[in-house]
């Protein structure tokens, strides 16, 4: 059975083609682009990053590496 990983992912509206590049050269795969609205006190775990209120989401998607 395949594992995946996963990466929420902030963009910068005047750097989004390069963070979307970085994360895709990573080997992590674009699933979705939603409006970012930051829950209060939300606490990342893992590889994901803290939202930032008004910055669009990016959800990556990767194989997990046995």
């Amino acid at each position: 059975m395949e594992k995946w990983e996963y990466a929420t992912v902030p963009l910068m509206i005047h750097a989004t083609k390069q963070i979307l590049d970085t994360w895709g050269e990573d080997g992590w795969e674009l699933v979705t682009v939603l409006p970012g609205a930051a829950p209060s006190g939300a606490t990342p775990a893992g590889n994901m990053v803290a939202p930032t209120q008004g910055n669009p989401i990016a959800y990556f998607k990767r194989k997990k590496s046995n």
